[in-house]
């Protein structure tokens, strides 16, 4: 298929080389809202930084959109919850960014402790001021870290360099992790109460929107300085000028303001608060590897494959997602094969995972299990993205097994699905690198399920069925290219389950079900 992919912001060109070699790609920068709407139902793929916003409506616009990519961390500008419903995956690219806003941090910490913005603007003027510059040293000072991410771990690292204490505040962290980095983890009003700098490092949500406002500031020494180099909106930035203005704070550093640029505001009119136009990203190395690394994550996509840093689905460690990668074709397949199998009204569904594969976190498995059982019944996109969304909105009741035992494979996914009519069941494993079915109900059985027509017949095992159902095919010209039976014992029940390079219609399966002792013949394709 020919990909085509959006730019509508600059990123570096060695991203774009990458994309041109699987893609074709448009860069059309500064698109209003109802241009890029107008437009973004002809791409596939959509890359933006910070300033465009894609909106529910645009993602409703976007007919063909499989994945948005966010040049950089933050992506409170793109509607997670209408992009997820729609199936489209959301990736960034958080670590190419970490080092250069990291450095900022600390470019603008030793900015605010010496008084290097102010004391260069007076000499400039012609002044020579020297006194009013008394400036004071960060070694043995508390540095108060909010948000121990990427960003945050990497300053809390160069902070010790510079013998400062670090202390932090982030309730997604173990205590291990901070000991390791040599950070201590306090409670949010421990951290404003010690701290000599406090820097900010925590995306915009609901819960961090404004989590540093006027109650917060007063807790802080008037001796401190406050740097956020993360996102706008997490500072009340009325009330952080008040502070400074006021004296209950010595000053400040922004780099990201609610509003970019930040027009009008009264922060870049204070003396005490130095303000840079969001350049945390903005070193040449930054911009090469978020370009290079977002480029390659939107090709896995468009590939059909996983993304490293897909913001609307679970993260999976390297390491496991190198086991469960394989399996994820496994877990689609079964799951298509035991939705067209079953009949009846859905009721509730096991998903087993026995053997080796149950010693890892099977989050990406459930989600292609689902989307292989939702995708031939459901209209629209359904994905590892938005599959357990569209689950929940049918009411589907999923649970999950594991057992560290697999009978006769390594690993083994079975899927179970209860209906009004019974439970059917369908296991499937990984064999020569390839997905193979190897149980069907009670029948273990080996086949690869390739793209196609497939016949499953159950019968009574007795001498001439197998030649009788090859004769009826072989008069519609319906040719067989595999051909297996499972039996659980001899003249007991069977399933026959034959590959067709052709489709079968209904009087034709009609015909083979009017066969003495044939009891269900179905037709699936995958």
């Amino acid at each position: 298929m020919a990909w085509n992919v959006l730019v509508t912001e600059p990123i570096d060109n060695a991203g774009l080389e990458v994309l041109r070699q699987y893609a074709t790609v448009d860069v059309k920068t500064g698109l209003t809202p109802e241009e890029l709407k107008s437009i973004i139902g002809g791409y596939y793929g959509l890359i933006v930084r910070s300033q465009t916003k894609v909106t529910a409506e645009i993602i409703a616009a976007g007919s063909r959109l499989q994945v948005i990519g966010r040049a950089g961390v933050g992506v409170d500008n793109i509607d997670l919850e209408a992009a997820t419903r729609s199936g489209i995956i959301v990736v960034n690219a958080p670590l190419g960014n970490a080092i250069s806003a990291a450095e900022h941090t600390l470019a603008l910490l030793l900015a605010l402790s010496r008084h290097i913005p102010q004391a260069n603007a007076t000499l400039r003027a012609g002044e020579w001021r020297r006194a009013n510059f008394m400036g004071t040293e960060v070694r043995h000072k508390t540095l108060g870290i909010i948000g121990l991410g990427q960003v945050g771990t990497e300053v809390a690292r160069r902070a010790k360099g510079l013998e400062m204490n670090i202390i932090a505040h982030d309730p997604f962290v173990s205590y291990d992790y901070a000991r390791n980095l040599g950070v201590e983890l306090v409670s949010k009003e421990e951290l404003l109460r010690q701290s000599d700098f406090i820097s900010l490092h925590v995306s915009l949500t609901a819960a961090t929107k404004g989590m540093i406002g006027r109650k917060e500031l007063a807790m802080v020494k008037p001796t401190a300085y406050l740097i956020n180099t993360a996102r706008g909106g997490i500072v009340d930035e009325a009330a952080l000028y008040a502070a400074v203005e006021e004296g209950q704070l010595a000053g400040a550093a922004l780099d990201v303001f609610s509003q970019e640029p930040p027009s009008p505001s009264q922060l870049p009119k204070s003396d005490k608060i130095i303000v840079t136009p969001h350049l945390g990203a903005s070193t040449v190395e930054a911009q090469t590897t978020v370009a290079v690394d977002l480029a390659q994550q939107i090709i896995a996509v468009l590939d059909g494959q996983l993304a490293r840093y897909a913001v609307n689905a679970p993260f999976i460690p390297p390491e496991t997602l190198a086991m469960v990668r394989p399996f994820l074709e496994v877990a689609t397949k079964v799951g298509r094969l035991c939705t067209q199998l079953v009949e009846g009204q859905l009721g509730n569904i096991i998903i087993k995972y026995d053997g080796d594969i149950a010693n890892y976190d099977t989050t990406a498995l459930k989600a292609a299990t689902i989307c292989g059982l939702m995708e031939p019944v459901t209209e629209g996109r359904v994905n590892l993205i938005n599959a357990s969304v569209i689950a929940a909105q049918r009411g589907l009741r999923i649970t999950e097994q594991k057992g560290t035992v697999s009978e006769n494979y390594g690993s083994l996914i079975t899927v179970e699905v209860a209906t009004s009519a019974g439970v059917t069941a369908v296991a499937g494993t990984l064999m020569r690198d390839r997905p193979y079915v190897v149980k069907v109900n009670d029948y273990w059985i080996e086949f690869e399920p390739s793209p196609g027509y497939w016949l499953f017949n159950y019968h009574r095992d007795r001498p001439g069925l197998i030649g009788a159902v090859g004769t009826i095919l072989g008069n519609m010209d319906i040719n067989i290219g595999f051909m297996q039976v499972s039996r659980l014992q001899a003249r007991g029940s069977a399933l026959m389950i034959l590959g067709l390079d052709e489709p079968l219609a209904e009087e034709q399966r009609q015909q083979i079900l009017a066969l003495p002792e044939v009891y269900t013949v179905k037709v699936v394709k995958l």
